[in-house]
């Protein structure tokens, strides 16, 4: 049943028609990629919808999710695979493009994550800015992650500004002031709660939180969240949650990280009990050092949408499959999914 993951807000009310809806999204994706690619010196390539499997490009997220898979008639011997994120492909092809240090690229990542639980935030079709950039060795630290989400997060208030200038009843809800804190931080402040409702208390405290560290266990013996082993640092990543008072929610609009180098990629797969990946041509082209040094991540689309257009669910801002019992319920609450 959809319904018993759906959050309904009381009494809430569209500030857009379906129309202004569409047009408020293209003005959206198009004022913030642009704002994104000035603050982080980036330039948009295109991107595939598919990988080869052999080729352990795909991302793995967080180990359990299946990607869709397929065969093509004109390449028998092949899997292919629905990307999941595009976070090792870009590294590959900063490398192919012999993209600078200090610039990058960004793309439009679709995506299809069959196993996703249908809610308000959550679709099984995924739509992202996916970007990667060039780094120094010396900017493998966390002044650096931390000054791009500020970057980030300025591109985002600039383009909230902008739509609320050109739809005035929409009301602005982002705090450009970050508050950053480690995995660790946050367990030594809530150690009854679970990783989610830390989440929510400090970002419903904060407005914007920008945690870092995820991925290894913490001193509990628990980890925080699971993260893929061989694209992130986990001493070196992040997620950037926004308190959302519509929903009463924190919602995390980006994961992103520097990524791993040859030290920590062969001791995370290690830890993750993955070493055979090691023999994977993009793990061989780490460990090589073939690969520059990188930071990206995923920035999603529809939720910078559904945040900045005031919509109580990702179904208002994109197409995409739900069940019929959670489409009903929300047509009895003026939510109107496209």
């Amino acid at each position: 049943m959809g319904v018993k993951h759906l959050i309904i807000p009381e009494n809430y009310k569209n500030k857009l028609s379906i129309l202004e809806t569409e047009i408020a999204i293209k003005y959206v994706k198009d004022y913030f990629e642009k704002a994104l690619a000035h603050h982080l010196d980036l330039i948009r390539i295109s991107a595939p919808l598919y990988v080869e499997q052999a080729t352990g490009l795909n991302d793995d997220l967080n180990g359990v999710e299946r990607p869709v898979s397929f065969d093509m008639k004109d390449l028998e011997a092949s899997s292919m695979q629905i990307v999941h994120s595009l976070a090792k492909w870009k590294r590959v092809a900063l490398h192919r493009y012999d993209i600078a240090t200090g610039k990058g690229i960004y793309t439009d990542m679709n995506a299809i994550r069959r196993d996703e639980v249908l809610d308000n935030l959550h679709s099984a079709y995924v739509d992202q800015w996916d970007w990667e950039k060039v780094i120094l060795p010396t900017q493998r630290t966390l002044p650096y992650l931390k000054e791009t989400v500020q970057k980030i997060m300025k591109a985002l208030k600039e383009t909230e500004k902008a739509i609320c200038s050109e739809f005035p009843n929409l009301v602005p809800i982002i705090n450009e002031k970050v508050h950053f804190l480690t995995t660790q931080e946050l367990e030594d402040l809530y150690p009854n709660l679970s990783s989610k409702e830390r989440e929510y208390a400090i970002t419903k405290k904060y407005k914007t939180v920008c945690l870092m560290q995820i991925g290894d266990q913490l001193k509990s013996g628990k980890k925080h969240d699971d993260r893929a082993p061989d694209y992130d640092d986990w001493k070196l990543n992040a997620d950037i949650l926004i308190y959302y008072p519509i929903l009463d929610c924190a919602v995390e609009i980006s994961s992103m990280g520097i990524r791993v180098d040859a030290f920590s990629l062969q001791e995370q797969l290690k830890k993750a009990s993955c070493e055979h990946r090691l023999q994977l041509p993009y793990h061989q082209m780490v460990i090589t050092e073939k690969l520059p040094l990188t930071i990206g991540g995923g920035i999603g689309q529809s939720r910078i949408c559904l945040l900045l257009l005031n919509k109580a669910h990702i179904g208002e801002v994109q197409v995409s499959q739900w069940q019929e019992d959670m489409r009903e319920e929300c047509e009895k609450h003026n939510i109107y999914l496209l």
